[in-house]
């Protein structure tokens, strides 16, 4: 008897948990962006204190002597970090395609994402800019320039962000090129850096359409 009651109550304990787990709500695509790439930025490394600023030498500007082409696009980037599927690191089974993905860069001075994916039939891109924009850290800083680059409808705004207290500045851009609409975002410690950044990224890319 004892055996029988045992055997009852696990077998009910299964069907609660089963239960539960089977309750638990599907995080959103947006949410799972976020939470990527929050654990993308969490990776990153502890910047060194920054040494007493002498007259020489002059910085070095970031160099995108980087070209990243994979997805059947290219795109230019810092030739000291390089991109990786973000979609691939959080769900193994489903990596980055032609159709979609989501790709991350980065390093003590950077961070670099761009997503893409099918155009839902218009030659706006503005709805993947907001997309690429995680309203818990970053703010929009003045208006956004609208422009047209080899017939890429181009959309660019500088940022601020809390994401990462070591680059509290950025820029975020979006364009459509063929039959997908992409959009790419940096963080960067300080705000002269973000647009020739993405102007200098613009400029090698290139897209099968």
């Amino acid at each position: 008897m004892k055996n029988k009651t045992l055997l009852s109550l696990t077998f009910s304990l299964i069907l609660f948990l089963s239960a539960s787990c089977s309750r638990t709500p599907t995080p959103s695509p947006a949410q799972q962006i976020q939470q990527a790439v929050a654990a993308t930025i969490a990776a990153m490394p502890v910047t060194t204190n920054i040494p007493p600023s002498t007259p020489f030498p002059s910085p070095t500007p970031f160099s995108l002597a980087g070209l990243f082409c994979e997805y059947q696009f290219c795109i230019g980037h810092p030739f000291d970090v390089s991109f990786f599927d973000v979609s691939a690191q959080q769900n193994p089974a489903s990596p980055s395609t032609y159709s979609q993905g989501l790709l991350a860069a980065f390093n003590a001075n950077l961070f670099l994402q761009v997503m893409w994916q099918i155009s839902p039939g218009t030659a706006d891109p503005k709805f993947l800019l907001d997309t690429i924009l995680d309203d818990q850290v970053d703010t929009a800083s003045g208006s956004e320039d609208v422009f047209l680059v080899r017939d890429m409808n181009v959309l660019y705004g500088a940022i601020t962000t809390i994401a990462t207290p070591a680059l509290p500045f950025g820029g975020s851009a979006a364009w459509t090129c063929g039959d997908r609409v992409f959009a790419w975002k940096v963080y960067v410690p300080n705000a002269e850096s973000a647009r020739p950044l993405f102007d200098e990224a613009l400029a090698r890319f290139r897209c099968e359409r």
